[in-house]
This record gives C-alpha cells, structure tokens and sequence, in this order.
C-alpha cells in the first residue's frame, strides 16, 4: 500500500533544529545585584577577527540573451536561476542572530521579484550591460548590500553571491 504523501515543512527558525553550523545559542549569566535567578543574554562576539555567516538559497526563472557572444547564448533563452547569497558580520544581535533566514529571504525577494518571468535585458541595468551570471552575481550583490545598510545599520554585509545557471554551472562575486 502507498503511504499517504505529506508535503515538506518549511523550515523556520522556530520550527527546525539547531544545528551548530547555522546558529549560535546566546550568552547567559547572573546578574550582580539582581535576584538570584535574574539573567541577561548576550550576543557571543566573533574571535579573532572572525565572521558568523549565513546563507540563503532562493529561485527565479527567466529569460536573457548575451550580446557581443558568438554561439547558441546569443539566441533568447531561459534559465530556473538558483542564487545563494551569504551574509558575514562581527556581531550577532540581541536575539543571537546575525540576520534572521526570513529577513535575508526579504531581501534577496525585491531583487527576485524584478526579475522572475521577465527578459533580463529589457531591465536596467541589463539593457546598457551584459545579463552573464557574472553580471547577475554583481547585481545581487549590490543591490542586496544597499538593502542590508538600511535595515541592519551596517552590520552585516553581504560577504558573497552565487548565482546557479545551471545545476552545474555557477558564477560568484564577493569584494
């Protein structure tokens, strides 16, 4: 007999588990002069002049063709687009985050949502440059740092970009 089919949960901070790779468990000790029991958390901050990172994968399909390019990428053609971006800071915030998965997730979405279904070119900047992946990875990149600035006042940064053409071909930017 077939078993009953039950779609994957999405994953979210309060409905997956921990693992070390993803999450930091906060700092708490006793406050002095506090009642016994009274305690504060504490971000844990990066050692050493290291980075806590996270790492978002999200999906778009769309359309582009490459100007100055002799061979079939000249000709409109369309690709399901997978782009990974990796965030990087020194400190986490209150809650113990570097930056929540949904609130990257909001980010890289205003730049999804202007491309998904669309024809790359017929967008700026791409109608002046080059829709390559490369020129893809630079614009996630930008365009996710402007938003980053405005909602963490600057610390996390985008440490890097991968955009997937395809499951075998990726280009990456980072500075």
């Amino acid at each position: 007999m077939y078993g009953v089919f039950r779609p994957e949960r999405r994953m979210t901070r309060r409905n997956c588990a921990s693992t070390e790779s993803s999450r930091i468990a906060p700092v708490s000790d006793t406050i002095e002069g506090s009642p016994q029991g009274a305690a504060r958390t504490e971000s844990l901050p990066a050692a050493g002049g290291r980075m806590f990172e996270v790492t978002v994968d999200d999906t778009f399909a769309a359309g582009h063709y490459l100007r100055n390019y002799k061979g079939k990428c000249e000709n409109p053609h369309g690709h399901n687009y997978r782009i990974r971006v990796t965030l990087a800071g020194n400190e986490l915030d209150k809650a113990g985050l570097l930056l929540d998965f949904k609130d990257l997730r909001e980010v890289m979405r205003h730049v999804i949502d202007r491309l998904d279904h669309q024809m790359i070119n017929d967008i700026e900047p791409f109608t002046v440059i080059n829709p390559s992946a490369e020129n893809l990875a630079k614009y996630f990149y930008d365009e996710s740092n402007t938003r980053l600035k405005n909602v963490t006042s600057g610390r996390v940064r985008v440490k890097d970009v991968t955009v997937f053409e395809t499951d075998t071909t990726t280009a990456r930017y980072s500075e």
